[in-house]
C-alpha cells in the first residue's frame, strides 16, 4: 500500500529541495546495506538458495552476475563483500587497464598475507578486452582475488571462455511489479535516506504508474519517484499522482540494445511468431523492435529470408510482397513505410508454411559437395562446335516443346546421384499443385521406361 498523506506536522518539514540539497540521488541513498534489504532475486538470495548458501558459508568464489539494468548486480556485489568482510575494490572496465590490474593484484597479495580477502568488482565486464581478461585469469585461478563481474550482455558471447569457466554465473531477473512497489513505498517511508521528511506522499495509482514506467528497473523507479516528488513539491502540492508521474517520466524508452543479446532475442521472437502463424505475436515483436530503434530494413531483410525459408512455394507471393514492402519503406520512410512492413508481417504470419525448398537446397548442396567430380551427362551438354558434336555432346537430348505436354522423360542428374529426389513438396498452399505436377511427370517417366 502507498503511504497515506502526512499529518500537518509532517508537512511543515523542509521541502525536498532543502532536504536533498547536495545529497546523492535517491537511488544511491536507498541502496540496500545488507542482503536482507535486497528486494527481489529470491531465486538467488532466499534461504537455502545457492548464492545465499555460499555467502553464508563465507566463500562464494569468483562469480558473474548477468541481468538487465537496475536488477541489483552492483548492490548484491557490495553487500556480499560486507557480509564476508572482504575489501571491495571497484574496477572500471572502461577507463582502467592492465597496469591498474597489476596494482590491484599487488594490494590484494598484501591483504592476503594478513589473512584478508579482496573482492574485485568489475561492472560491465563485457567491455574488458581480451588482454585485460587474460591479465586477470592467473590471479583468479590462484585465489589472490575474488572476482565479481556484472554484465547486461550474454557472458557466453562477451567473456573469455577460460575466465568464464572459473566463475559461477548467476542470472538476475527484472524486478516484479510487487518488488518495485515495495522499493517505492520504502523510499517514501524512510526518514533517514528517503523522502518522508520532505512531506511528499503518493497515491496507489501513482505508485502503480511508476512501477509501469520502470520496466523492472529499480534504479529507474527511484529516479522517477524522486523527479515526481520534486515536481509535486515544486508546484505547491505534496501528493504524487498519475499525472505527476507521467510528467516526471517524460518518455518511456524501450529496453533494447541493437547490438546486444536483446537484439537477437527480439528478432528470434519475431521470427518464431511468424513461423508459428501468430500475426498478433509477430506484430507485437515487430513494434517492440521498431520502437526500440531497430533499423526497419534489417527487419525486412530477415522477412525476405523468412519468405524463402519458411513459406517457400507454399505461397510464392510471400516473397513478392516482402520485396514490395522493402521498396515501399525505402520510398516512404518512417513512419508511413512501417505500415507496409506490418502488412507483409501479417501476410507472412498467415501464409501457409513450407520449408521444403530450404530442405531441398540443403540436400542439393550436400550432394554436390559429396560428388564434386561428377560429370555432366553428355546428352545435356552444350555443343557449339563440330568437335563437341563429334564427341557426342548433346547427342540424344530431346527438346520438351516437341510434344504437346511439354515433357519428355530423360535424366538430368549425373550417374553418381541419378534418381535422387531433393525437393519433396509439402501438402499446403500452392505446393499441393506442384506435387500434382511432379506426380504426373513421374507417371509419364515410369510409363516411358
Amino acid at each position: 500500500m502507498a503511504r497515506t498523506k502526512p499529518s500537518p506536522s509532517q508537512s511543515t518539514q523542509p521541502s525536498v529541495f532543502t532536504h536533498l540539497a547536495g545529497a546523492a540521488p535517491l537511488a544511491a541513498r536507498m541502496r540496500p546495506r545488507t542482503l536482507d534489504e535486497v528486494v527481489g532475486q529470491r531465486h538467488l538470495l532466499a534461504s537455502g538458495k545457492a548464492l545465499r548458501a555460499a555467502v553464508d558459508a563465507g566463500d562464494t568464489g569468483s562469480i558473474l552476475f548477468w541481468g538487465p539494468p537496475g536488477s541489483g548486480k552492483t548492490t548484491i556485489a557490495r553487500t556480499i563483500a560486507q557480509h564476508i568482510r572482504g575489501e571491495f575494490v571497484p574496477f572500471s572496465a572502461v577507463s582502467e587497464g592492465v597496469q591498474r590490474i597489476r596494482e590491484v593484484v599487488a594490494e590484494a597479495e598484501q591483504r592476503r598475507a594478513l589473512g584478508r580477502r579482496t573482492i574485485v568488482f568489475i561492472d560491465e565486464i563485457h567491455r574488458f578486452n581480451r588482454g585485460q581478461q587474460d591479465a586477470l585469469l592467473p590471479h583468479v585461478e590462484a585465489g589472490t582475488i575474488t572476482l565479481v563481474g556484472a554484465t547486461t550482455e550474454n557472458p557466453s558471447f562477451e567473456v573469455n571462455g577460460a575466465l568464464l569457466s572459473r566463475m559461477r554465473v548467476f542470472v538476475l531477473e527484472p524486478l516484479s511489479a510487487e518488488d518495485l512497489a515495495v522499493l517505492i513505498n520504502r523510499a517514501l517511508d524512510d526518514a533517514d535516506r528517503g523522502l518522508r521528511t520532505s512531506g511528499v506522499s503518493a497515491t496507489v495509482d501513482g505508485v502503480a504508474a511508476i512501477v509501469e514506467q520502470a520496466d523492472g528497473d529499480a534504479r529507474r523507479a527511484l529516479t522517477i519517484l524522486e523527479a515526481a516528488a520534486t515536481l509535486a513539491l515544486g508546484s505547491g502540492g505534496d501528493v504524487i499522482g498519475v499525472d505527476t508521474v507521467k510528467e516526471a517520466a517524460q518518455l518511456r524508452f524501450a529496453r533494447y540494445d541493437k547490438s546486444g543479446e536483446e537484439h537477437f532475442n527480439l528478432i528470434s521472437a519475431y521470427h518464431k511468431s511468424l513461423r508459428g502463424s501468430d500475426p498478433d505475436g509477430a506484430l507485437y515483436w515487430l513494434a517492440r523492435m521498431i520502437q526500440g530503434g531497430e533499423d526497419p530494413l534489417y527487419i525486412v531483410r530477415r522477412m525476405v529470408r523468412f519468405a524463402s525459408e519458411d513459406v517457400g512455394l507454399a505461397d510464392p507471393r510471400a516473397l513478392e510482397l516482402t520485396i514490395a514492402a522493402r521498396d515501399a519503406y525505402q520510398y516512404l520512410g518512417s513512419p508511413e513505410g512501417e505500415l507496409a512492413i506490418a502488412e507483409a508481417c501479417v501476410y507472412l504470419a498467415t501464409a501457409p508454411k513450407s520449408n521444403k525448398v530450404y530442405e531441398a537446397w540443403g540436400a542439393a548442396l550436400k550432394a554436390a559437395s559429396e560428388t564434386p567430380s561428377a560429370g555432366v551427362p553428355k546428352h545435356i551438354r552444350n555443343a557449339p562446335t563440330a568437335l563437341m558434336k563429334e564427341l557426342d555432346y548433346g547427342k540424344g537430348y530431346q527438346y520438351a516443346h516437341h510434344v504437346p505436354q511439354a515433357y519428355i522423360p530423360q535424366e538430368y542428374l549425373p550417374d553418381e546421384v541419378a534418381g535422387r529426389r531433393f525437393y519433396l513438396p509439402g501438402t499446403f498452399g500452392f505446393e499441393k499443385e506442384i506435387a500434382k505436377r511432379l506426380e504426373w511427370w513421374r507417371s509419364l517417366k515410369e510409363a516411358a521406361q
